[in-house]
């Protein structure tokens, strides 16, 4: 049983819902009477998205082939990358979503009903069937969660942002006792798990989060040495002086003006994973203001001898997902991870909540309560 956990509930806010329908609460209501929800892609965002960028349709269920299985969802994760997929030339680890095409992004599900041999009525699943009310799957990548009494925490502390904070820190980060470990996002989906893996492993960290509220949680619950706000004007003064031997480690997934506060306290071998970079992902020219700051950069890694490795998780399942889970079902038992959840409550909530999340507005992992 977890020992403690945070979970911060964002209120409902109204966006434009004209094509909603009511769900049937009937359970003897066929499938195909059924009425799904799809947020969907409507146009291609101009830096920050913004409402008018998705579209909401309701349609009919079809009735289920044999070897599928009808999703209900319960858990819906929100992540930045999805910011990335939005763009007609997205990533090269992900195919971009095409204009009126179902919005992307991990789901925990209940089995509502089957027609596959693998799976029953009532089991709860991990998948990856997006904005949406149902879903139909021919089984293919559902992964069993067996019984929980916090199926959420599959998409955050047990699940790819967690994954992604544990290879990252541990197998390119690693982290040593008495090291200074520095975390950008400290209280997001990967940093607030980030923090406090390297705090078991002995270090000593350094937050950096948006506000006074984030540094406060991340000092007092997450467990942190220090926690400062890159809104500071101070910002690179303070962050000197909390780091006086210098960064061992810093785990980038911000960019911008942060990394360039960071750059000049790297120590000779320090480690830098990077895993995203938030700051540019609503960027619309790709011309950044100020100097061109890749000579100082470039000079910096040959002198210091700096590892700067990017990681995509997704390169890692196969070989590295037994022993984090098992790292992390033992942290989280133990107390020594605490999870942190935004929950958005109603499929409707989910583009606001995307949104809110790319100006950085959560804390911890951002999910969408879909249902019941």
């Amino acid at each position: 049983m977890l020992q403690a956990s945070f979970r911060r509930k964002k209120p409902r806010s109204p966006i434009p819902a004209a094509n909603f329908c009511p769900l049937p609460r009937n359970p003897s209501v066929k499938q195909t009477d059924l009425i799904n929800r799809r947020i969907l892609l409507a146009s291609r965002p101009q830096g920050l998205p913004a409402p008018e960028n998705f579209r909401i349709e309701t349609r009919p269920l079809p009735a289920l082939a044999e070897g599928e299985v009808l999703l209900r969802t319960l858990y819906l994760s929100l992540d930045p990358y999805m910011r990335n997929v939005m763009n007609e030339d997205g990533p090269v680890y992900a195919p971009s979503i095409s204009l009126g095409e179902v919005m992307i992004g991990g789901t925990v599900c209940r089995v509502t009903e089957s027609r596959h041999p693998a799976f029953q009525a009532g089991d709860l699943v991990l998948a990856n069937s997006g904005w949406q009310d149902y879903a139909v799957s021919n089984g293919e990548g559902l992964m069993p969660l067996g019984a929980t009494d916090r199926p959420s925490l599959a998409l955050g502390a047990l699940g790819m942002p967690a994954f992604t904070a544990y290879v990252g820190l541990l197998d390119i980060g690693q982290p040593q006792a008495g090291d200074t470990v520095v975390v950008a996002a400290a209280t997001g989906a990967v940093g607030s798990i980030v923090g406090q893996i390297a705090r078991i492993k002995g270090a000593r960290v350094i937050g950096i989060a948006g506000g006074a509220e984030k540094c406060r949680h991340a000092v007092e619950n997450l467990g942190l040495d220090a926690c400062l706000d890159h809104r500071n004007p101070l910002f690179a003064e303070n962050l000197a002086a909390s780091c006086p031997q210098g960064i061992d480690v810093y785990f980038e997934s911000v960019g911008g003006a942060v990394f360039d506060a960071v750059l000049p306290l790297l120590n000779v071998g320090a480690r830098v994973p990077v895993i995203g970079v938030i700051a540019h992902y609503n960027d619309t020219d790709t011309r950044l203001p100020g100097p061109d700051r890749r000579p100082e950069l470039m000079t910096a890694i040959l002198q210091k001898r700096l590892l700067m490795q990017g990681l995509i998780i997704l390169d890692h399942y196969e070989r590295r997902f037994d022993a984090f889970r098992q790292d992390m079902e033992t942290w989280l038992a133990a107390g020594l991870v605490i999870p942190t959840e935004d929950i958005a409550e109603g499929l409707e909530q989910a583009p606001a909540a995307f949104i809110g999340m790319l100006r950085g507005s959560n804390l911890g992992k951002l999910v969408v309560r879909v249902s019941d």
